[in-house]
């Protein structure tokens, strides 16, 4: 290698500085070096404060060339590279170089970013959001108290204090939506009968992306909330695809209804015949809108139509399922037997 480096020397001196800097990355992997130990090496080959943060735990380390730590309030980035892991971003590796970008700071950020992904890999458990089904499994389960709270251990939870669940239906992979409603902190993911399942050290339900349905328990013990967010997931919709379990109160007796007897419901049967299609445009929407609202100006501002075209759409809705929505009995009858009509498998 270093008659290598001697020969390139005389063709190209930018390729003789990365390889380099691969033999110097390659020389600290060997010497199996920890994340504070890399960040200062690194700072001392960059001639600047170097800086490494971890998605999943929230850990940031900063080092000037000197070696010492640097406050993590006053950064200024001048170039950065994502670190993947098992094809998964885990963390972020950057400079924070005063003066102008130097040619062969995007070598050196690039071979730091995979030193960085083999020293995580390689020390405790492994940092990447999606776990082993199996074990996200046992957390979950409400068999054997002692096999859940090793599992939580074991996936990276303090025992005094038990992650968030959450249910989750999307096309979206796990670990870009548990990243973004738990940043910086805690979390991990994994598919269970075809649900995806979110344990997080917090929820913030306003950064779920659109198109992601999600039921979120609030249980402290994680084999409740897990049963509270199914519940929960259930109660989604379009236009609420984020529902806390709390927010439900004694809608959630509901789920406890026999599917047969909610299907031989007649308001149901006839919200289904409805489904079906009954020539009266977006009447599930419509009707929606207008039991969310109880207005029908409110609900053509969500349908985005004139109030008269709402009106028209109800009376032909009322007509086909029998009731009279604009009495409140009604209206409370039509919204218990949509809502019941949605609980339905598939």
């Amino acid at each position: 290698m270093e008659a290598l480096v001697a020969r390139l020397s005389q063709l190209d001196p930018e390729a003789e500085g990365v390889l380099r800097i691969v033999m110097f990355y390659d020389t600290l992997m060997r010497r199996r070096v920890d994340l504070p130990t890399l960040a200062r090496a690194s700072a001392g080959l960059a001639e600047c404060v170097v800086g490494v943060r971890l998605h999943s735990t929230g850990r940031t380390i900063r080092v000037s060339p000197d070696g010492g730590e640097v406050p993590a309030s006053q950064s200024r980035v001048s170039s950065a590279v994502p670190i993947t892991l098992d094809d998964e971003e885990i963390g972020t590796a950057w400079l924070e170089r005063p003066g102008p970008h130097k040619s062969l700071d995007e070598a050196l950020l690039e071979r730091l970013a995979i030193a960085v992904a083999a020293v995580v890999e390689r020390y405790g458990p492994a940092r990447t959001t999606m776990a082993d089904p199996a074990l996200v499994e046992l957390a979950i389960s409400s068999d054997d108290d002692a096999a859940r709270a090793r599992a939580l251990r074991l996936l990276g939870f303090a025992a005094d204090l038990p992650p968030r669940v959450v249910a989750v239906r999307s096309r979206l992979p796990l670990n870009r939506i548990s990243g973004l409603i738990c940043p910086d902190r805690p979390v991990k993911a994994a598919l269970l009968s075809g649900t995806g399942v979110i344990l997080a050290t917090t929820v913030d339900a306003k950064r779920f992306p659109a198109g992601v349905r999600s039921g979120i328990g609030v249980a402290e013990s994680p084999d409740r909330a897990w049963r509270e967010a199914r519940t929960a997931l259930r109660f989604t919709t379009p236009r609420r695809p984020v529902v806390h379990y709390e927010e439900l109160g004694a809608l959630t007796l509901l789920s406890l209804v026999p599917r047969d007897t909610v299907r031989d419901n007649t308001d149901v049967a006839a919200i289904a015949r409805l489904a079906d299609g009954a020539g009266i445009p977006d009447a599930l929407d419509t009707l929606d809108a207008y039991c969310a609202t109880g207005s029908l100006r409110r609900a053509a501002e969500l349908l985005h139509v004139h109030h008269s075209s709402v009106s028209r759409r109800l009376e032909q809705i009322g007509k086909a399922l029998g009731i009279d929505l604009a009495d409140p009995t009604g209206l409370l009858r039509a919204q218990l037997a949509l809502t019941a009509w949605r609980l339905l498998p598939g």
